[in-house]
């Protein structure tokens, strides 16, 4: 074997003599390796040195496509993603024996020539002239490298992957002058280095280091003999010589490369012949692609973390910037989930729904003050099998999540509220209203012209007994529909809107708001991660904080990359806020949300149902943790989730208080064990008194509803062995089919006024 050098071979100058040399010598010899015949274009040297000479000589190389790891907020692994399978390794990471094995099976004289081979070249030509065809090629491993460079800036473009590849007089003379540069400018080392890295070796895996750890589950530091020849004969067609597909092609292309290496003097022949006799013996790591193999439950998660980076300017001026810059990969992405938060919430959503049931559930839960993202599971796992979706329920529909989010119920209340007290309605406020009423007309809208109940449209109370006067904290603990459709009449449509808009509950469509009076019973479909977040601004004192669920990223050289951070802004004043957690702590103490009460901390929030009960929710926080859970109908088919089972226990009828509740109680409990437990801040709110007769309770409060009507305030649907859900609430359809108030607007099923209940 001749001596070896790791400097850069011929000068530029020299090579381009060379080059030009052989070419003079026999025409369009380069065409004839590339092209069997080619020869016959009669493409003359003077007009092959022109062109040589006007190709730029400057070769820009992309970084490799890698994988790109998330992690959680403590560094735990979430996912592995990426385009291409890849692991960045210097050549100090790579056995030698995989050094040796590769430069003696695809350029033996790799140190003795320039970027251009031209023994090679003649010796090609040669072979195969005699044998009529392209029997034998002459590429350099720095043409190979040169290639795969252009390969991989095509990315999964196919047509210019295929003009990458293309057999061309235009893309060989091209090829070359870029691996003359690259000689001068890398090196041998840094050549071979480079080259390992990028080729592909079959069965997703890109570079060697992916290659070994997918063939051998190991390093490629520690690759062997027989498994390096292995690898480097899988080089020259990934798919011929698969050795998980064929064992036998795959050993004998080995065994051609372990011979070379001995007659190459790389290795005895001794060791060669040892190593010729071992069996191929595989240890196969299989692909682990995407967020399908998250573990913790957060394979949601890790879609919204891929989603929040498609979708933010920070990444990118355009998509297209942004997907470019994440298909790329090589990112180490540090989020926001909190183990122990995700283990809550993934153990209570296994303890009360099942992953076959008719309906679904989804918890998500943030944190007050930040906007990080905690924790966020549901129960059809991320998947494609069946009781699998990938649809995130937890978020709005430009992140993945349904088309249209699900109607929030009574849950949207408090919105109503503090845009009331914000326009200085006080807390104490009094309104006389019957069981059941017409949508009052003449509400003032953000426009010129009022709304107007043309169709004398009704919305009726959940129970029978609720007429009569209600103050603030007693018509939120019951959830009285009259009082908050008075309330929204007296404030106004525009303060709730601008109001919601604030909190960022937007639609999860993307849509606007309507400007109609039964958007107080929360008429249209959200998300929980809105809805958490909304709530999470009362926690905060009035101070609305943007979501986010990345804490930093840095890429494959450890530099880092900004991250978009949590905007914050006071949207409403310190004592709105507090008085809205004063009238929430109600809700859980005493009024329809009690299942969710906390032992060991003050917890304040609200219950939802809808009309049919195809929606129910609890959105409920701490002082330094907001969480919302819905349950409901996760597919096309709504499902009225009355006499229904669900994990495994029966429902006579489905309320905020009797299952999301708990759900969120279990969740928030375990999140939160060991941590802090502050108080909120309160205010004052004096009694007033009602007439007589008006907000009477009901004198049964265990009495089923009557056929046809959902149970009134605490008349929960029953559970096994008789035990009621705690947490009945006000609002729901009570047998009454209201008239549509708003006939120019197609909601979704279970989404019209009155019907919205806690």
């Amino acid at each position: 074997m001749g001596k070896k050098r790791s400097g850069a071979g011929l000068t530029g100058p020299q090579q381009a003599a060379k080059f030009l040399g052989v070419s003079v010598l026999s025409g369009v010899v380069l065409a004839g390796i590339a092209i069997p015949g080619a020869g016959a274009l009669g493409l003359a040297a003077k007009g092959t040195v022109e062109g040589f000479d006007e190709i730029p000589a400057n070769l820009k190389t992309p970084p490799l496509s890698q994988r790109t790891t998330i992690l959680d907020a403590e560094g735990g692994l979430i996912a592995t993603v990426y385009s291409r399978d890849r692991q960045v390794v210097p050549l100090t990471a790579i056995s030698p024996y995989m050094q040796k094995a590769i430069v003696a099976i695809e350029d033996s004289r790799f140190y003795e020539h320039g970027a251009i081979d031209a023994k090679g070249i003649l010796r090609a030509v040669n072979r195969n002239a005699q044998e009529g065809g392209a029997a034998q090629g002459a590429s350099t491993l720095t043409q190979q490298y040169v290639k795969n460079v252009f390969v991989e800036e095509a990315g999964d473009d196919e047509t210019k992957v295929r003009e990458a590849q293309e057999k061309s007089l235009g893309r060989k003379i091209r090829e070359l002058k870029y691996s003359i540069q690259v000689e001068e400018e890398l090196g041998k080392k840094k050549i071979l280095e480079n080259y390992l890295n990028i080729t592909y070796f079959g069965q997703q895996a890109y570079g060697i280091e992916s290659a070994a750890q997918r063939y051998f589950s190991k390093p490629a530091k520690d690759l062997t003999l027989d498994e390096s020849a292995l690898l480097a004969g899988v080089v020259q067609s990934p798919s011929r010589f698969d050795p998980v597909n064929d064992v036998q092609e795959a050993m004998k292309r080995r065994n051609v490369v372990l011979q070379r290496m001995a007659d190459m003097k790389d290795v005895s022949q001794a060791e060669a012949d040892e190593a010729k006799k071992k069996p191929v013996t595989l240890k196969v790591t299989r692909p682990k692609n995407g967020c399908i193999t998250a573990v913790k439950g957060a394979g949601f998660f890790c879609d919204y973390v891929r989603n929040t980076f498609l979708t933010d300017p920070v990444f990118g001026k355009t998509r297209e910037e942004r997907a470019k810059l994440w298909n790329q990969g090589g990112l180490t992405v540090r989020t926001t989930l909190d183990p122990q938060s995700q283990e809550s919430v993934n153990q209570s959503i296994k303890d009360h729904v099942n992953q076959d049931d008719r309906v679904a559930t989804a918890v998500t839960l943030v944190q007050p003050g930040t906007g990080r993202v905690l924790g966020m599971g549901q129960s059809k796992p991320y998947g494609f099998g069946k009781n699998e979706t990938q649809i995130n329920f937890s978020v709005d529909k430009r992140m993945g999540g349904s088309n249209f989010g699900f109607p929030t119920g009574s849950t949207f209340k408090p919105f109503v509220a503090a845009a009331a007290l914000e326009r200085g309605i006080p807390p104490t406020k009094v309104y006389t209203t019957p069981q059941e009423m017409e949508y009052p007309s003449g509400v003032q809208t953000c426009g010129d012209k009022p709304w107007v109940n043309t169709e004398h449209a009704r919305v009726p109370n959940e129970s029978e007994s609720e007429f009569g006067a209600y103050n603030l904290k007693d018509a939120m603990a019951k959830s009285v529909n009259t009082y908050f459709v008075e309330m929204i009449a007296e404030t106004g449509l525009c303060p709730v809107t601008e109001m919601t808009t604030k909190l960022g509950v937007i639609p999860a469509d993307g849509s606007k708001l309507p400007q109609v009076p039964a958007i107080a019973l929360g008429t249209e479909g959200m998300s929980p991660l809105t809805m958490a977040n909304a709530y999470a601004t009362f926690a905060n004192r009035g101070v609305y904080c943007t979501p986010v669920a990345l804490e930093s990223i840095t890429d494959s050289h450890g530099k880092s990359v900004a991250v978009p951070k949590s905007q914050c802004d006071r949207v409403m004043e310190e004592k709105t806020a507090d008085t809205i957690n004063t009238l929430l702590l109600g809700v859980v103490d005493s009024g329809t949300g009690t299942a969710a009460g906390l032992t060991d901390r003050q917890n304040a929030g609200k219950t939802g149902t809808t009309d049919s009960r195809y929606n129910a929710w609890f959105v409920g926080y701490t002082p330094n943790m907001a969480g919302a859970t819905w349950v409901g109908s996760g597919g096309s088919k709504q499902v009225s989730m009355e006499n229904i089972t669900i994990g495994g226990e029966y429902y006579d009828k489905v309320y905020g208080g009797g299952l999301p509740g708990p759900i969120w109680k279990q969740a928030v409990t375990g999140a939160l064990s060991g941590r802090e437990a502050p108080n909120f801040s309160t205010v004052s709110i004096p009694e007033t008194g009602v007439p007589a007769g008006g907000g009477r309770p009901n004198p049964n409060p265990n009495k089923p509803g009557k056929p046809g009507k959902p149970g009134g305030e605490g008349k929960p649907g029953g559970r096994p062995g008789g035990q009621t859900a705690a947490g009945a609430t006000g609002g729901a359809t009570g047998g009454i089919t209201p008239t549509n108030p708003f006939p120019d607007i197609t909601p979704q099923p279970g989404a019209i006024g009155g019907p919205a209940g806690p």
